[in-house]
C-alpha cells in the first residue's frame, strides 16, 4: 500500500481541503491518506474552532484514512519547527510522498529555492540579522532578506504563507534525510488570508470562520463545506452553543497576566525582551482580546507571534517544556485520533516496524510533550460553557480513536 501524507489544521474542513485530499491521491497514486493534524491550539496561536475530535472526524469523512495529532510543542511553533515535527511523524509512518497546498503549486520552484538559499546561506542570514536589528519582525526580516538577494524567476514568492510552509516541509525532509518525496498542489479560488469569498463553492478557512463567528449561523457556510462537515459543525454548535475563539479565553489570560510574577513569565516559552511588562500594562485597559491585540502589536512583534505568546502564557508552556521539540525537531510518539477501515489495514501492516510508540489513549505513555498536550486540552476546556467543562475535561483521557467503518 502506498501512503501519501498531508499536514493540516482543518479549522474547519472545507471544500478546498476536500479538493486537496482528492488531488493528493490522484497525483501520487496512493492508496492511503495520512493526515497530521494540529490539536486544540494552532500554528497562528489560536484555539481551534471546534475540538480535535470533531475536526478528525471531518477529515476522515472527507477522505483521510489516518489522523495523527501534531503535539502542542510543534503545532504552536513558527514554520520551521512546525514542519519538522509534522514531517517526522509522516516519516515514522513510512509515508512515500508528502502532498501540500501552496500558492505556487510547482514543486520545482521549491527545489530551486532551497538550492538558491543554500548557495547564499551566509549572506542571507547576515541580512536577516540586519533587518531584525532595524526593528522588523522575523517573518518580515526573512522576506526582505530574501528579496535583496535578487532571486531568479524560478524561485518561490516566500511572502506567501503556504509557500513558506511548503519550503520548510522540503527543508525538513532534506535535513531529516528522509526518502519521502514531495508534491505541491496549487491553491484554487481562495487565498489563505482571504476574509471574503468570491467563488460559489470554495472559500478560505479564514473567511468561513469569520462567517461562523460573526453570524453564529451555519447557513452562510453551507456551500463551502462538505455535507459531513456541515453536520459535524451543526452537532457541535447544538451541544456547546458556540464555536471557540480567543474572546472565550481572554478573562483567563488577563488573570494570568495580572497575577503572574516576573520570575514566572521568564520561564514561559517565547516571552522575551520584557514583552510581559508591555502586555500587563495594556491588558489593564483592554476589554476584549481583539482590543488588547490591536494595542499590543508592533512592527517587531507580529499578531501571530503575539498570539502564540498569549497561548503559551495561557497553557503555562515553559521554555524547558518545549526544549525537546527545539533540540530534536522530531515527535517522540504518534497519537492516533482516528482511522478508516483502509487506514486500520495500513497500520496493521506497518505497526511492527514503527519505532515510536503508537498510542490510542494518553494513559498508555508518560512523556513531557504529552503532558503539554494534556495541559492544552484542559486549557481549551475552560472556554466552553461551564456546565460542559467537567464532561469535556475527561475526554482527553477517555475518548478512543474514531473508527470510520463506512467507505468515504
Amino acid at each position: 500500500m502506498k501512503a501519501v501524507g498531508v499536514i493540516v489544521e482543518h479549522n474547519p474542513f472545507h471544500n478546498g481541503h476536500f479538493y486537496h485530499l482528492q488531488q493528493s491521491k490522484k497525483q501520487t497514486g496512493a492508496n492511503v491518506i495520512i493526515a497530521v493534524m494540529s490539536g486544540y491550539f494552532l500554528q497562528r496561536g489560536e484555539p481551534a474552532l471546534v475540538s480535535k475530535w470533531a475536526r478528525a472526524e471531518m477529515a476522515l469523512r472527507g477522505g483521510a484514512d489516518i489522523v495523527i495529532e501534531l503535539p502542542y510543542a510543534f503545532s504552536t511553533q513558527k514554520a520551521e519547527i512546525f514542519a519538522h515535527g509534522a514531517v517526522s511523524i509522516l516519516n515514522n509512518l513510512f509515508v512515500d510522498e508528502l502532498c501540500f497546498g501552496s500558492e505556487d503549486g510547482d514543486i520545482d520552484s521549491f527545489k530551486h529555492t532551497i538550492k538558491f538559499l543554500d548557495e547564499h546561506t551566509i549572506l542571507y542570514n547576515e541580512k536577516i540579522r540586519t533587518f531584525i536589528k532595524q526593528g522588523h519582525s522575523y517573518p518580515k526580516a526573512v522576506s526582505l532578506a530574501f528579496h535583496t538577494l535578487n532571486p531568479n524567476p524560478d524561485v518561490l514568492d516566500l511572502s506567501q504563507p503556504n509557500n513558506i510552509l511548503g519550503f520548510h516541509y522540503l527543508k525538513a525532509i532534506k535535513e531529516q534525510k528522509s526518502s519521502m518525496k514531495a508534491a505541491a498542489i496549487k491553491r484554487i479560488h481562495a487565498g489563505y488570508h482571504d476574509k471574503e469569498s468570491t467563488h460559489e463553492s470554495i472559500a478560505s478557512a479564514t473567511s468561513i470562520r469569520k462567517r461562523l463567528l460573526e453570524d453564529q449561523s451555519l447557513h452562510s457556510i453551507y456551500q463551502y463545506v462538505p455535507e459531513s462537515t456541515y453536520h459535524i459543525l451543526n452537532s457541535y454548535f447544538k451541544e456547546y452553543k458556540q464555536f471557540q475563539h480567543w474572546e472565550h479565553y481572554f478573562s483567563y489570560l488577563k488573570y494570568k497576566l495580572l497575577t503572574g510574577t516576573n520570575e514566572e513569565f521568564k520561564e514561559i516559552y517565547e516571552v522575551e525582551e520584557g514583552i510581559e511588562n508591555r502586555m500587563i500594562e495594556i491588558v489593564k485597559a483592554s476589554h476584549t482580546f481583539y482590543d488588547f491585540m490591536e494595542k499590543l502589536k508592533t512592527k517587531r512583534y507580529t499578531w501571530t507571534r503575539l498570539q502564540r505568546i498569549c497561548t503559551h502564557i495561557l497553557t503555562n508552556a515553559k521554555k524547558e517544556d518545549m526544549q525537546f521539540a527545539l533540540e530534536t525537531k522530531k515527535a517522540p510518539y504518534l497519537r492516533l485520533l482516528g482511522m478508516s477501515q483502509n487506514g486500520q489495514q495500513y497500520l496493521n501492516k506497518i505497526k511492527k516496524e514503527i519505532d515510536l510508540p503508537l498510542i490510542s489513549t494518553v494513559a498508555k505513555l508518560k512523556n513531557p510533550l504529552l503532558s503539554l498536550d494534556q495541559k492544552a486540552s484542559h486549557t481549551y476546556t475552560l472556554g466552553l460553557p461551564s456546565p460542559l467543562q467537567t464532561k469535556q475535561l475527561y475526554t482527553e483521557y477517555s475518548t478512543p480513536p474514531i473508527r470510520l467503518d463506512t467507505p468515504h
